[in-house]
């Protein structure tokens, strides 16, 4: 079995430590070993049950508490997960491992002092460690504390080369500080396989990877990663490829895109990425948001040039026709509402809004009707508890053209950080971008109303606090009601 797992072959490994244990169900290590494979498999009950099974025949088992602590947060069954690491730490208290774990779990439970406690007395213990170094990071980072935070990265990276979460960390902090030539190149650690959770994932390409080298008369693949919104933000530096003598750029994007972006500009062919077998010879590939860092981009360069894209014309016509038979139809302003963002995303739990209720409101205002572009996410139904002049076309969206040809229809677009929001300024569209306090993304930057991105079209309405929305929609609303006053 510990063969097979070294092999990576770790479905095999756990049917034979299955079998073993039922060879000896008595033993706490296999108990414990299996559990491991369960938990790598995401059979969670299994491990939990395994580590469970190896305590209750030997409760001072240090490696089972430890391995059941980490269970229990990957569960967001925090309390738990501290019930057990305290366990451990009993048994060890001088291991920074289990410090550093028990640093975590205080952070989810918005204990600060304890976490950095307990990160400050692993580091004791081993000075060097990285993982460590790069939480406390993340914890000073959350706190406002960014010279600290910044400090602990840079640290977390020199002790280990080989750990990409430090690297990450600090391109995320410098980009949302605006230092934006500082903070690209950090920023290529998104797709470091030793990613816990990569970012990008490089093509196989039979092409190299471009790294900034003469483009004159040469080929480039350009390649689509992480979200749709980030194509969309990206897509403006085709043109800069182009005017830097590339003889052809081509675009792969996400296939729901390929509609809005068939015609971007400066794309000589632009593939979905179901079609990328007819992708043909090229010099390079390049990942799109690695195009910034090539390209040397500051505040002061990015190129802000809107529009950047269109809508396509019969769809606009066709859109525009539907608003006029629906409930958006009745004179005054149109305004756009997304109050969700996809579920999978890493910080959805704090830039979605709990549901439309919340935006209750913007119903007050005089003079305006409201259309949902929310799409439901995963199957789940959409909430339509909205007022009765809402038209909901979210279910009627096949693709982003035709969301770029309902925005193009609109005056205004509200919405949480979502794709949307990057389709509604790429069109020059007015819009106005609800952000947490927790974790907003880096390209919105820090304390400011505006966007270098979008200027004189995109408006941000920042949280002040975890979790109030309420004090950020009320602003909204008075915001929306002094523009639709005639």
């Amino acid at each position: 079995a510990i063969l097979l797992h070294r092999l990576g072959r770790d479905e095999e490994a756990a049917a034979c430590f299955d079998a073993a244990q039922a060879l000896w169900p008595d033993s706490p290590e296999l108990r414990n070993n299996a559990a491991v494979l369960h938990a790598n498999l995401g059979r969670l009950d299994d491990a939990e049950a395994g580590y469970r099974r190896a305590l209750a025949l030997r409760p001072d088992y240090g490696d089972a508490w430890h391995n059941l602590g980490l269970l229990l947060m990957r569960r967001a069954r925090y309390p738990e997960a501290l019930a057990a690491l305290l366990a451990y730490r009993k048994l060890r208290p001088d291991d920074a491992e289990g410090l550093n774990s028990l640093g975590n779990v205080y952070q989810h439970l918005g204990r600060d002092d304890d976490a950095q406690a307990a990160y400050r007395q692993a580091l004791v213990l081993r000075p060097a460690y990285a993982k460590t170094l790069n939480n406390l990071g993340t914890l000073l980072q959350r706190q406002g504390r960014l010279e600290a935070a910044e400090e602990a990265y840079r640290a977390a990276a020199a002790a280990d080369a080989g750990y990409p979460e430090a690297r990450w960390n600090l391109g995320f902090l410098l980009l949302a500080q605006g230092r934006l030539e500082e903070g690209w190149p950090w920023m290529e650690a998104r797709y470091d396989p030793a990613l816990a959770r990569p970012i990008a994932v490089a093509p196989r390409l039979a092409c190299p990877q471009w790294r900034g080298e003469e483009l004159a008369g040469r080929a480039i693949v350009v390649w689509p990663e992480q979200g749709f919104g980030d194509q969309v933000q990206f897509v403006r530096y085709l043109p800069l490829l182009k005017a830097a003598g590339a003889r052809q750029v081509t675009l792969v994007c996400h296939d729901p895109l390929l509609p809005l972006l068939r015609n971007a500009p400066g794309a000589d062919r632009v593939l979905a990425a179901s079609e990328v077998a007819q992708l043909g010879p090229h010099d390079y590939w390049v990942f799109m948001l690695s195009l910034p860092m090539h390209l040397r981009t500051t505040l002061a360069t990015v190129p802000a040039r809107i529009p950047y894209l269109s809508a396509d014309p019969v769809r606009a016509k066709r859109w525009r026709a539907r608003l006029a038979g629906g409930a958006g139809g009745e004179g005054g302003l149109r305004v756009g509402l997304v109050w969700r963002g996809f579920g999978g995303h890493v910080n959805d739990a704090h830039r979605s809004l709990p549901g439309l209720a919340c935006l209750a409101p913007l119903w007050s205002v005089p003079g305006v009707s409201f259309v949902s572009l929310q799409r439901g996410m995963d199957g789940e139904p959409v909430e339509t508890d909205g007022p009765r002049a809402l038209l909901d076309l979210g279910t009627e969206i096949a693709d982003f053209a035709d969301t770029a040809a309902i925005v193009e229809a609109l005056d205004l677009v509200i919405c949480v950080d979502t794709a949307v929001a990057h389709v509604a300024g790429a069109l020059g569209k007015p819009c106005w971008v609800l952000l947490p306090a927790v974790h907003p993304d880096w390209r919105w930057l820090r304390e400011r109303s505006d966007s270098p991105w979008y200027p004189g079209v995109m408006r941000l309405y920042r949280q002040a606090r975890p979790g109030d929305w309420e004090q950020v929609v009320r602003a909204v609303a008075a915001d929306l009601g002094a523009w639709a006053r005639p």
